[in-house]
Formats: structure tokens, C-alpha cells, sequence
């Protein structure tokens, strides 16, 4: 019986090693295609919109309901020390160091991130990317790597925006329903974020979660099985891969730079 079980685990970790070297071997070829002309200008121009533009109502007003609530929670906590005044410097840092990227990464995987898998996967079902190879186009050059660099390029954009949304949500409800002076929750909010340690690390999360996303959206739908139920794997897998791989990565993020 234990013979079997460390036989299993020896197997699964094998299994496992097996897809990140196959998963590594993809992001070097997207990197190759995306150095090397033709580029895809006007397939990564329509790829931002898919990834961006169509992300922008649900980022956004996730955003300002985030920011509104840890307003409410910080405000019903703090106040019971008397520490209410600090209320905009839990907000800003909370917002701009955690949740501003990640929840955006999670927001961008669920969305875009199996958009792209799903279509990917059915062109794999469909035959189409046999098609491109049978007129000598490379697919990973000509499908993949526009998309995969869309998404790292939109990912620190959106967060952005979803930070701003989540400051500009939490004065909102601070000052105007909870009666926070608004002069001390903006000087505590910019007394308490540091440029370099803050807003530098949140934009180097962002650009992560972003190759991060692409590189496993892409690669779920290239490897997908060419059935129906191939197509949902690769949805589901890019979803929950994708989530689980952005907050292991924010985990080591967080111990490197020091937060």
C-alpha cells in the first residue's frame, strides 16, 4: 500500500514537472514569434479590445464597490481605537499593494483569459489551426502570440484603472456616508504610499499576472482536446489554473519585495 502511494506521487510529480517544462518550451516560442517579423499589429489591436476594452465595465465597477467596502469595514474597525483618521491610508495600501492587481488578474483570467482559451480550442477542434500549418503559418506565431501579449499589455492598464476606481469608491463612501474628513483621508493615503515600494510593486504584479494569464490561456487551448468536452476542459482549466498560479505568484511577490 505505501509502495503504491509513493509510486503515485513519484508518477503525478513526473506528470507535473512534464507540463511545466512543455509550458515553458511554449512561452519561449511565443517569445521567438514575437520577436521575429511579420508582426501582428492589426491582430494584436483587435486582440487589445477583445482583452481590454470589453474588460472595462466589469473592472471598473468592481473597482469602486472593492474601495466602498473596505471603507465600510476599515471605518466599523478603526473607529473602535479611535484611528479612524487612518482610514485612507488602509484603503490606499490595501487597494494598491493586494487587491488592485491580483483581483484584476482574477477578474481578467475569468473573462478574457477563457475567451481566449475557448477560442483557441475550438479552432483546434475545428481544424483551422491544421489549415494555417497546411499553408506553411506558423499558429503559434499567427494566433498565440498576438493574443498572449495582448493580455500583459491590458493587465497593468486595468489595474490602474481599478485602483483608481477603488480610491475614488472609498472617499466616496468614507467621506460622503460615513463623514470622514476628506483633507485627513487623502494626507494619510499619500503620507502611508511609498512610490518604489507601492505603486512600482503593484505595476510589476500587474505585468506578471498578465504574461501569467497569457501564457496559460494560450497554452490550455493550443494542447485542448478537438471535441466539445475538449473545448470545456480548456475553459475551466485556464479559469481555475490561472486563479490558483496568480495568488501562488502574488505569495512569492509579496515575500520578494518585501511586503
Amino acid at each position: 500500500m505505501k509502495l503504491e502511494l509513493i509510486e503515485n506521487l513519484g508518477y503525478r510529480s513526473l506528470v507535473v514537472l512534464e507540463h511545466l517544462g512543455r509550458i515553458a518550451q511554449f512561452g519561449i516560442r511565443i517569445v521567438v514569434c514575437l520577436l521575429v517579423r511579420p508582426y501582428r499589429i492589426r491582430r494584436l489591436v483587435a486582440d487589445v479590445y477583445d482583452a481590454g476594452v470589453l474588460s472595462l465595465p466589469v473592472v471598473c465597477l468592481s473597482g469602486a464597490v472593492v474601495g466602498g467596502t473596505l471603507s465600510l469595514l476599515g471605518y466599523t474597525t478603526l473607529v473602535r481605537f479611535g484611528a479612524e483618521e487612518a482610514l485612507g491610508a488602509l484603503v490606499g495600501l490595501a487597494v494598491i499593494r493586494e487587491l488592485g492587481p491580483v483581483l484584476t488578474a482574477l477578474l481578467v483570467t475569468g473573462r478574457a483569459g477563457s475567451a481566449i482559451a475557448a477560442e483557441i480550442a475550438t479552432m483546434v477542434t475545428t481544424e483551422q489551426l491544421d489549415g494555417l500549418r497546411m499553408m506553411s503559418v506558423d499558429p503559434v506565431d499567427f494566433v498565440v502570440s498576438p493574443k498572449a501579449l495582448a493580455l500583459l499589455l491590458v493587465m497593468p492598464l486595468l489595474a490602474g484603472l481599478f485602483i483608481v476606481f477603488a480610491l475614488v469608491g472609498g472617499y466616496g463612501i468614507a467621506v460622503g456616508l460615513l463623514g470622514v474628513d476628506g483633507g485627513s483621508f487623502m494626507s494619510s493615503m499619500e503620507g502611508s504610499v511609498k512610490f518604489w515600494n507601492d505603486v512600482i510593486g503593484s505595476f510589476s504584479k500587474a505585468i506578471t499576472f498578465g504574461a501569467l494569464t497569457g501564457l496559460i490561456a494560450t497554452y490550455r487551448g493550443y494542447i485542448s482536446e478537438p471535441t466539445a468536452a475538449g473545448v470545456s476542459a480548456a475553459t475551466t482549466g485556464t479559469v481555475v489554473i490561472g486563479s490558483v498560479a496568480i495568488l501562488v505568484f502574488d505569495f512569492f511577490l509579496n515575500g520578494f519585495w518585501g511586503v
